[in-house]
């Protein structure tokens, strides 16, 4: 018996005892389902994405829902999950699916890669998950799994360390039951094959096992090379006119929280003045500065002051717009927003 049918076979015996099988998306399955699901679980552990999916299938149960949406709504059900890209590629890509390929999503990795927002590992999950056909995946997961078991050094990020990770990983995949031990291989990441403390002695591929006979699991995969985290600040100004209305702008659909309904920004608090003369605003109330609120992203940390500020109009009032306008608080929080934003919303007095 070769070690590629090795792995597998142990693989898919122990799927078939240990796998997840009643997921929401492993049921009613269908190249949609999986998609959704996929794309939410990027950078998303399964139980924060559950709730999502069962309120995103609820609302758009087919692409074309999906592609019909304003995107404002898409937005509004993906607020908290975040990496709001993501989102967004999604509602395209729905627009795209039923465009160009009549709400049938394509059953090739090549084909699938021409979607905004599907690279070749959600490509491959959705030919085999949703499809029924073969490619191989390398999600986060089956990374892991792989490096482990091949003692392949290095950070996955390195082209070179990537392209060894596809290799093997191809290889392994098996041309039966190609489904299953996809999604035996990402449970096995997930339940098993974990990050830290891995459950190697009930592992079905330990035996031989590279990082497990080295005596070393946990340095594998390689580390990303640490760089300092940068620092960033800014202030949100949380204005409020007499009728209790808070003052939202759309941000620029390209960049941090693209797409999304946001505080005005500005650079500091000495500009205050200077944006209250630009859109003719008076403060009726001492302003009041809230505590700094720190909201970590993957790549840097974003410091924010909150300055509560109650205007008046002194000239034209600020005009509504598909950019800005006046909402009360109970539709502001039905809105995309990002997360800091909905936590500073539901914490806001208007009274």
């Amino acid at each position: 018996m070769t070690e590629l049918t090795t792995f597998s076979e142990r693989l898919l015996a122990w799927f078939d005892v240990h796998g997840r099988k009643t997921l929401p998306w492993q049921e009613a399955k269908t190249p949609y389902r999986v998609w959704v699901s996929e794309i939410m679980l990027q950078q998303t552990q399964v139980a924060t994405v559950i709730p999502y999916f069962a309120r995103f299938m609820s609302e758009y149960p087919t692409v074309f829902e999906l592609a019909a949406a304003p995107l404002d709504d898409v937005l509004s059900l993906w607020t908290g999950l975040g990496y709001y890209a993501r989102a967004r590629n999604m509602h395209r890509a729905a627009q795209i699916v039923v465009s160009d390929h009549a709400g049938i999503f394509p059953s090739d990795v090549e084909a699938l890669q021409q979607l905004p927002g599907i690279g070749r590992s959600t490509a491959g999950a959705i030919v085999t998950l949703g499809h029924g056909g073969w490619a191989p995946i390398l999600d986060g997961n089956v990374k892991r799994v792989l490096a482990r078991y091949h003692a392949i050094e290095g950070w996955p990020g390195k082209q070179d360390v990537l392209s060894a990770l596809w290799a093997v990983s191809e290889l392994h995949t098996p041309p039966a039951r190609t489904a299953d031990y996809t999604q035996g291989i990402m449970d096995l990441g997930a339940t098993l094959c974990t990050k830290s403390n891995p459950r190697c002695l009930t592992c079905p591929v330990h035996t031989d096992c590279r990082a497990r006979i080295e005596g070393r699991p946990t340095d594998f995969p390689g580390k990303k090379p640490k760089k300092a985290s940068p620092r960033r600040s800014t202030v949100f100004l949380q204005c409020l006119n007499g009728d209790g209305q808070i003052l939202l702008e759309r941000r620029p659909p390209s960049g941090i929280w693209g797409g999304l309904w946001s505080f005005p920004e500005i650079d500091n608090d000495e500009h205050l003045d200077e944006w209250l003369t630009k859109h003719d605003f008076a403060l009726t109330e001492t302003m009041v500065v809230n505590p700094v609120y720190t909201h970590v992203f993957s790549h840097f940390k974003l410091d924010i002051t909150a300055l509560i500020c109650r205007v008046e109009p002194v000239g034209l009032r600020i005009s509504d717009s598909e950019q800005r306008g006046w909402f009360t608080l109970s539709r502001a929080v039905t809105l995309g927003l990002p997360a800091p934003v909905l936590n500073m919303l539901n914490t806001l007095n208007t009274s």
